[in-house]
């Protein structure tokens, strides 16, 4: 097939790999089954997301993030991948503001470099609305916990796991478990994910409690499957852990790919921010011809929406 060579960066943190594109100068105009071959690990490079450097959409911006899922949809937040993103800029020399203002499809997050190499990212504040998640509750009952609730989601198991809901800027389903190497993940986790009470589907993370500054998280990513670390999945899990009075407001996040640290303080009105910090490196540069129209054996049809 016609193919069309591209250069690339794969990079990771904690563990969490991407691969990123600048589309600075021109858009490639990639497609989703583009996006999926990219990421395909047998045919592709492999990553758990494709980012892409594009110029900024409006003033007071100094790029536009764009973030596409494995499965080839466009998502609308990814924490590990913020902070690929700022150190790819810094690398390439693309930009030494610090921080430096991105704009996402659910809005504009602040970067910053710290001068211990670890990068932060603000993650804005989280949405509790059931509304607004999306996260359809009616005709359930909450069970309170905390200063918050947990909501039973009939299906993975009698009785229903309970679990705590909130925005990133993107969907989390947030359940506590006593030991995240036992726990249910991979059976779960696509259960939840396409759960039809999440109408745009949804992340899952499992949360163990080690104590109250530090935390176990295993996230089944919504259109990627369960990743070795989430940004987003583990901002959200906190900020779940600190509302049903389990967690203080400075958090370690153990993942399978490293640790995250999160902070927030809660607030009568939940208006403040989430910090998310954590290292970020490059692995290898190339470039790659991708297939104009790629096929991939057994490939799974696209969901829609699909945001991680």
């Amino acid at each position: 097939m016609p193919a069309m060579q591209i250069r690339f960066t794969k990079m990771q943190g904690a563990g969490n790999d991407f691969v990123l594109l600048d589309e600075t100068q021109a858009l490639l105009g990639l497609s989703a089954a583009q996006y999926r071959w990219l990421a395909d690990r047998h045919f592709g490079v492999g990553a758990d997301q494709i980012l892409s450097v594009r110029p900024a959409p409006g003033p007071g911006l100094d790029f536009e993030y764009v973030i596409h899922n494995a499965d080839g949809g466009e998502v609308e937040h990814c924490g590990n991948g913020a902070r690929c993103f700022v150190r790819y800029l810094r690398d390439k020399g693309l930009s030494h503001a610090n921080p430096v203002r991105v704009k996402t499809k659910s809005g504009v997050l602040e970067l910053w470099l710290g001068a211990d190499g670890l990068i932060r990212v603000d993650m804005g504040a989280p949405v509790f609305e059931p509304a607004r998640v999306p996260f359809d509750a009616q005709g359930l009952i909450a069970q309170p916990m905390g200063n918050f609730e947990r909501w039973p989601l009939a299906g993975p198991a009698d009785p229903a796991p309970l679990a705590a809901v909130l925005s990133m800027g993107n969907p989390h389903a947030v359940l506590l478990v006593d030991d995240v190497d036992q726990a249910p993940v991979a059976h779960w986790g696509p259960l939840i994910e396409n759960h039809p009470r999440f109408p745009a589907r949804v992340n899952v993370g499992f949360l163990q409690l080690l104590s109250r500054q530090q935390v176990r998280l295993r996230v089944f990513e919504r259109g990627a499957g369960e990743t070795l670390a989430c940004g987003s999945g583990a901002c959200a899990a906190v900020v779940a852990g600190i509302r049903l009075g389990l967690l203080e407001q400075r958090v370690q996040v153990q993942t399978r790919g490293g640790t995250l640290g999160v902070e927030w303080r809660d607030s009568p009105a939940h208006e403040q921010p989430v910090r998310l910090s954590g290292p970020a490196s490059t692995v290898f540069e190339g470039v790659v011809d991708v297939p104009e129209h790629p096929e991939l054996p057994g490939a799974a049809p696209l969901h829609s929406p699909s945001r991680a």
